[in-house]
């Protein structure tokens, strides 16, 4: 029976969930077998997450640092200006992914909050310089829209997406 996305989740389905966010790239057979079901239970369960837009997609964790690149995370505090139809249009449909050229800008996260700050982007950038310019671009773009903004670079990352980094105990000296 399908569910809209506020009904709850069922356990079964809340075994599946957490096995997918820690090894989702392990085969389907042994996925079942770390929820103790069959293959096509787990299909099943699956894909009605997905067509619940439970799940969205799936991605790999990167550490950005052995790549050279750096990761960094902006707060914007909104003015009270109320955002007209164009501006949310930028924000949700790909302004931030179109305004640097491929591969300058991966933007990992963009989220709206409720506390102290309302606006957070977290991305990936090859240099500060690099960071500096997307963000003169945001301000430019959303200026009317924003009163305050802090530029946080990521140091050491000790769990991402619910996957504890492997070199964070050796990184932990840093703490």
């Amino acid at each position: 029976m399908p569910k809209n996305n506020q009904d709850k989740i069922d356990e079964d389905e809340k075994k599946v969930l957490k096995t997918l966010q820690q090894n989702s790239n392990h085969s389907i057979e042994h996925l079942a077998k770390n929820c103790g079901f069959t293959t096509q239970k787990l299909l099943r369960i699956k894909k009605r997450l997905e067509n619940n837009n439970i799940i969205w997609g799936y991605s790999a964790v990167t550490d950005y640092k052995n790549i050279d690149l750096k990761h960094f995370t902006v707060l914007f505090k909104r003015t009270t200006n109320p955002l007209n139809k164009e501006v949310i249009e930028d924000v949700t449909k790909g302004f931030l992914e179109d305004s640097f050229p491929e591969g300058k800008i991966i933007i990992e996260n963009v989220l709206y909050v409720h506390g102290e700050y309302d606006w957070i982007i977290s991305f990936i950038a090859p240099d500060t310089l690099t960071m500096k310019k997307f963000c003169d671009k945001l301000i430019k773009k959303f200026g009317d829209y924003i009163a305050s903004y802090s530029v946080h670079q990521t140091i050491i990352t000790i769990r991402k997406q619910g996957i504890k980094n492997p070199t964070a105990e050796e990184q932990g000296n840093f703490l």
